[in-house]
């Protein structure tokens, strides 16, 4: 069979079955994982290899599949693929070979798609699987979809096949698209279809972690895999997509329904969650939203799918695009949402992530700060919004759902801090022998301020349970998961359902150790030490300026007339746009008035900030600087007796140099320590807070 022939073989098994047409026997492949290719570009390489971690949804005996060569005018041709489960990083745990129509390779045509045949291998649910593809001679373009929140690997150009290493050491390079690939498909496990998230880039994941899988479909496919039989949860989000417009590369909902939707395999529900680009920035009015929504919902109705509508969310303060007429928009759109009865059901995520005080506006602990997408805590609101039961797919899901609150909680070092649990009945029948449990890290002690079992919760009915928390002594300051569980009877079976939150362990005030020393400047400063973690907590008007007011934590006689100073700033809260943190040295720290200092700061207005007093007069000479700021930031000077030079880094590898500066009168031993201002001249009575995890001087 040559290359067409085996694609034309390929291309039959992506069709439909009956049954997505007509809803009257189960399909024998269901999609597991699935990503909208919306564009393409010349990478300008030759024989190469990538490799594609995918966070399947439901588990199966066997998988397949598919790629696609929609946006392109060219053909392609792997001439090597395989998939495996993944090890760890872009390593593999026994890759095994795929085949096309019985090929090893395959050549797919400009604007076509492939699908390779079944391979007998078990896939976890919620597993994650590797796809490795190889491309013999110059690749001219890559199919992709550009927002993949997820790490890519590739080896580098001339690099040759690697889909069948073990190791990942031939992919030296990354990026983070998703290339060709476009379905993972499983038959042999419990899920009976799937579910189909058709968004935009809120579905996509904008804003939420990467390489974490916390996109709401992701936390769907989490609360559906507890159901006895579960669905496929298939991701169907493009950045800046809308229903009434597309833009080259990026088409409409209503074009792109067939291909992403209504095609894939098993496909049983479609949630549609669209709207907020057409109505913010798109010019369309509520009106042309609500009539792509039907026609959205008549077409998926015609092939026998459920459609479930999700309501849009709020956008206020989202750039300038918010207006109160938009807003009517918004509010006429999700009226229909709720109450027209197009849909099957609906989702009302609106409500799910709203400020209660202000319904335009997102809740703060759920906004990501730019004030439309949410952070992780609101992509898990949205797929709770969701009623497994109206999807009409999975059967016997659990009723009960325990979640936390605060949704990241603060846990200063050495104290109790309250963290609530909450479970709530949300099936059709009560469930009873409710158990809520704690799991914390190793060492850290939990006291619950009331009982931890209710005998019965009614349907709608919810119980709370509150534990005084204290992180053990010594724990380092940072973020921390902490879980929760419940167990429950539901239908004569015992259930369960977790939850976990992101806790950040915060320094207090505390002393420091010798050989470090404080010294300040400004007003309302507190210092801590954590083994080889540091804060500083300070108030000031400046900072190495006309004022010159900081605080700091330093180091007598650290700076040899050649050597250096580095530290890394974890982060910087609690002031104004110049409130600077970074690193100082001077011929007496202690003794601003005599001048001689060199100082690197990084603050929010000015990026990376180096400056000098060249003449020991105590006021700033030199300079030098800009960009911007970012945390993590590792900070370094270097001295060669009077000459100075500053360097900047996001990962402590790669050096940016900020600038060179003479200090003829910063000569001797040198002072060195970290230092922090709120420059609250403009910001009376603010403080900062600066944390630092790393300290060093060397020769």
């Amino acid at each position: 069979m040559n290359s067409v022939a085996a694609v034309g073989a390929v291309l039959a098994a992506l069709l439909p079955a009956a049954s997505a047409e007509a809803g009257t026997r189960p399909q024998a492949w269901t999609g597991t994982w699935a990503t909208a290719q919306h564009a393409s570009y010349d990478p300008g390489t030759s024989e190469v290899t990538v490799r594609i971690p995918v966070h399947v949804s439901a588990g199966g005996t066997s998988v397949r599949i598919r790629l696609t060569n929609e946006f392109t005018d060219q053909p392609v041709t792997i001439g090597h693929a395989t998939v495996g489960r993944r090890a760890d990083g872009s390593s593999v745990s026994g890759p095994r070979d795929l085949t096309f129509g019985g090929k090893a390779a395959v050549t797919i045509p400009a604007h076509g798609q492939a699908a390779s045949d079944g391979l007998r291998i078990p896939v976890a649910a919620r597993g994650d699987l590797v796809v490795s593809l190889y491309f013999p001679g110059r690749l001219t373009h890559v199919s992709q979809h550009w927002m993949g929140l997820q790490t890519v690997y590739w080896t580098p150009d001339g690099g040759g096949d690697h889909a069948g290493d073990a190791g990942g050491g031939a992919f030296t390079k990354t990026d983070s698209t998703f290339p060709f690939l476009t379905g993972v498909d499983v038959r042999g496990g419990r899920a009976r279809g799937s579910v189909v998230a058709l968004g935009d880039s809120i579905t996509d994941g904008a804003a939420s972690t990467s390489d974490a899988n916390r996109r709401w479909p992701d936390y769907l496919a989490a609360r559906l895999s507890a159901c006895t039989s579960t669905a496929g949860v298939l991701n169907e989000g493009i950045s800046g997509n809308r229903i009434t417009a597309g833009t080259d590369g990026n088409p409409s909902a209503l074009d792109r329904l067939r291909r992403d939707v209504l095609s894939q395999p098993g496909a049983r529900t479609v949630i549609l969650f669209e709207g907020v680009n057409d109505l913010s920035w798109g010019g369309a009015t509520g009106d042309q939203v609500i009539a792509g929504m039907k026609e959205i919902a008549r077409r998926a109705h015609a092939r026998g799918l459920r459609v479930i509508g999700a309501t849009v969310v709020p956008y206020r303060g989202w750039g300038d695009y918010w207006t109160e007429a938009k807003e009517a928009d918004r509010q006429k759109v999700n009226a229909f949402v709720r109450d027209d009865g197009v849909f099957d059901g609906y989702a009302d995520f609106d409500k799910a992530v709203r400020d209660p005080d202000d319904a335009t506006r997102y809740a703060a602990a759920f906004d990501s700060g730019d004030h439309l997408h949410p952070n992780d805590d609101g992509m898990k609101a949205f797929a709770d919004a969701v009623d497994l039961a109206g999807l009409g797919v999975a059967r016997d899901c659990p009723s009960a759902r325990v979640r936390f609150s605060p949704h990241r909680p603060s846990l200063p070092t050495g104290r109790a801090t309250e963290i609530t649990a909450t479970v709530t009945n949300t099936g059709p029948r009560a469930v009873t022998r409710v158990t809520t449990g704690l799991r914390l890290p190793h060492g850290w002690t939990a006291e619950a301020e009331g009982p931890t079992r209710t005998n019965s919760l009614v349907p709608g009915g919810s119980c709370t349970v509150t534990w005084r928390v204290t992180p053990s002594a010594g724990t380092a300051w940072g973020p921390y998961d902490i879980g929760v569980s419940t167990s429950f009877r539901q239908g004569g079976r015992t259930r369960h359902d977790t939850d976990t939150v992101t806790a950040d362990v915060t320094p207090v005030p505390s002393a420091v150790n010798p050989p470090y020393r404080t010294y300040t400047t400004a007003e309302d400063a507190q210092y801590a030490q954590n083994g080889d973690q540091f804060a500083i907590w300070a108030g000031g008007q400046d900072l190495a300026g006309w004022k010159d007011e900081k605080a700091a934590i330093h180091v007598p006689d650290a700076v040899p007339a050649s050597g250096s100073v580095t530290a890394r700033v974890v982060e910087q809260t609690g002031s104004g746009p110049s409130a600077k943190a970074g690193i100082a040295v001077a011929d007496d720290l202690t003794a601003p008035d005599k001048g001689g200092y060199a100082v690197l700061t990084m603050s929010r207005s000015y990026g990376v900030e180096f400056m000098t007093d060249s003449d020991g007069d105590g006021k700033l000479d030199t300079w030098a600087g800009g960009g911007a700021s970012y945390h993590p930031a590792w900070l370094r000077l270097t001295r060669d007796g009077t000459a100075y030079t500053a360097y900047a880094s996001a990962d402590g590898t790669t050096w940016r140099r900020i600038g060179t500066a003479t200090v003829p009168s910063a000569a001797g031993g040198l002072d060195a320590g970290m230092v922090a201002s709120a420059v609250n001249l403009d910001h009376p009575d603010q403080t900062t807070t600066a944390v630092f995890d790393s300290f060093s001087t060397a020769d």
